[in-house]
């Protein structure tokens, strides 16, 4: 117990793992979004906080046992790629490494998606990634084209599995049946998913990727900070995420936070963040908080090693009907 918030004792005992959708990859029921390991504007990358800050939050997660590690080519221009790739090369650990693919309007031809996929592991010093996914469904290519060029990066030994990110339930099937024709699963779809932001289940989204066996993967799974508790009406998040965070925002969410902090004392001090995770995660997703020093991720692997009732994550679901 930390200042009133619960953190998790380092252990060599391993964590539970559970399959990436219908591969044989296994993963940590939580992993960690590299996000804030080069994007200046949002998070303050450089200016807050540094790589002697990030690689005792690397070093955290894998001593805790975590095991997958999210980042992608658009992340702080490829920053993100090289801080992780390095922190892994010089572990030696034996991770789960996934990125992303940007299908930018002026990416057109299929084979960029290759060139795009070299890139990213000559910046991650990798020889291949354990996810390759497409970031988002950008125009004017269809669905499909990326999906095909996914299953080339599979044949060509680039990475052991694909997803997509993003992905509506319309365009989640058709990139499925592209994949499948190819004999190549489709492994997972990552998503903004929390107790903040629950309209993939109203969308049908949550049930058509249970249906096709494809993992949810969820970012920003305690709302970029605001399911932490530590931003009120009267302290809001610093720079843009201040913005849609706002006062306003904060005063609603009250009652939420409130309840996170009730459920939280019962399970030994845990904290709204890590109730929150633990949520997800009982949902059937994998969340992938971000950390900026080791103490954030002490606090986010709080969230493993225990369960929220059934009906705590009613009560949840309930207080959170709506967002």
């Amino acid at each position: 117990m930390c200042s009133g918030v619960y953190l998790l004792e380092t252990t060599t005992t391993p964590l539970k793992t559970i399959p990436l959708g219908k591969t044989d990859i296994q993963i940590t029921p939580m992993g960690l979004g590299a996000w804030q390991w080069g994007a200046t504007y949002m998070w303050g990358y450089g200016r807050e906080y540094t790589d002697a800050d990030l690689r005792p939050a690397f070093d955290a997660a894998l001593e805790a046992g975590l095991n997958f590690f999210d980042t992608a080519e658009f992340y702080g221009r490829g920053q993100s790629e090289r801080v992780l790739g390095r922190f892994v090369r010089e572990s030696k650990a034996d991770v789960i490494v996934a990125t992303k693919f940007m299908p930018l309007p002026w990416r057109l031809r299929k084979s960029q998606l290759l060139d795009a996929l070299r890139a990213s592991l000559n910046r991650l010093g990798l020889p291949r990634v354990d996810l390759y996914q497409i970031h988002r469904p950008f125009p004017p290519r269809p669905v499909e084209t990326w999906a095909d060029a996914l299953a080339d990066a599979v044949e060509a030994g680039l990475t052991r599995a694909v997803g997509v990110s993003n992905y509506n339930v319309d365009q989640t099937r058709k990139a499925h049946v592209t994949l499948a024709k190819r004999g190549i699963p489709l492994a997972s779809n990552q998503i903004e998913y929390s107790l903040l932001h629950r309209s993939p289940e109203r969308s049908g989204l949550i049930g058509v990727c249970r249906e096709l066996g494809v993992t949810v993967i969820a970012y920003s799974p305690i709302a970029k900070g605001a399911l932490t508790g530590k931003y009120t009406p009267d302290h809001t998040p610093p720079g843009p995420r201040g913005r849609r965070y706002n006062r306003a925002y904060l005063e609603r969410i009250q009652p939420l936070i409130g309840l996170l902090k009730e459920i939280g004392r019962a399970h030994d001090g845990r904290s709204p963040a890590q109730v929150s995770l633990n949520w997800l995660m009982r949902k059937g997703a994998v969340p992938i908080p971000g950390a900026k020093n080791a103490r954030q991720a002490q606090e986010n692997l709080g969230a493993l090693g225990w369960q929220l009732s059934d009906e705590e994550v009613q009560a949840l679901d309930k207080a959170s009907e709506g967002w």
